[in-house]
């Protein structure tokens, strides 16, 4: 097993991507925190995790809230006796527009994908410098290293995390804390057709949400989007002690559309 007698947490981990992180570090052997906001969701995975024979402790919690941000990794660390890993899965599309702007959604935004990431970890740390060291992975997004017309204010914050993602790296290196960004692209979750079949798009462009989401998924050169799992698989590795000299790394999943 890959990840045996490792403790871990993801956030945003009752769907989607999350979800089948979630699925794929208990598979190979890791205890698991799911860390959500939907309650529900975060029973379902740990119910499955558990029926399998994994091991799961589900933790509701609202990152928009530092405290809450701050709480799941010490309830995480207390449910299994320490923290190896931690994957900032959480994340929100922004809004499509610039011009006009409303400045709260601006603040959603930084908030969701670049505050909550950054409490976390800022919290995550002692508890795996404690361990001896440990992984952090981000979840940034192509978006994160080029430009996106579907929201600049997305590419913006997410061009960010690839910026902590470095610095953090190498400010831990020695300590054996190794930090790097999952960088998706077309990934055929729900989050997919909020984030390529934006209103504006639609209208501009006179297509439906599912002609807009052909036309963008199915144009990466591998002519089709990824797939959740895929996504995990990516991620187990760079969590994984394979993955044991890679540090301030963005690996892209995205069919090869950044080529």
């Amino acid at each position: 097993m890959r990840m045996k007698d490792k403790i871990g947490l993801i956030t945003a981990g009752a769907s989607g991507m999350g979800r089948a992180g979630a699925l794929r570090f208990a598979q190979e052997g890791a205890a698991v925190g799911v860390v959500d906001i939907d309650e529900a969701g975060v029973a379902a995975v740990v119910d499955e995790i558990r029926r399998a024979g994994g091991k799961a402790h589900g933790i509701v919690a609202d990152l928009k809230n530092d405290a809450d941000s701050r709480r799941i990794v010490g309830e995480t660390a207390r449910a299994f006796g320490g923290l190896d890993f931690v994957w900032n899965h959480v994340g929100h599309p922004g809004p499509a527009a610039f011009e006009g702007l409303d400045l709260a959604e601006w603040d959603n935004a930084v908030a969701l994908n670049l505050r909550t990431v950054l409490v976390t970890t800022e919290a995550a740390i002692p508890e795996m410098r404690a361990r001896g060291g440990g992984a952090l992975l981000f979840t940034a997004s192509t978006s994160g290293i080029s430009g996106s017309q579907f929201s600049p204010v997305y590419s913006a914050v997410k061009h960010g995390v690839v910026g902590l993602v470095r610095g953090l790296a190498k400010r831990y290196a020695k300590e054996g804390i190794r930090v790097n960004a999952i960088c998706p692209g077309p990934i055929d979750t729900p989050m997919l057709r909020v984030f390529v079949a934006r209103p504006d798009q639609q209208a501009t462009l006179g297509m439906d949400k599912e002609e807009l989401v052909k036309k963008r998924a199915y144009q990466t050169p591998m002519g089709r989007p990824g797939q959740a799992h895929e996504v995990a698989n990516a991620a187990l590795f760079l969590l994984s002690d394979e993955a044991s000299f890679v540090t301030g790394a963005h690996l892209t999943v995205d069919g090869g559309a950044t080529c």
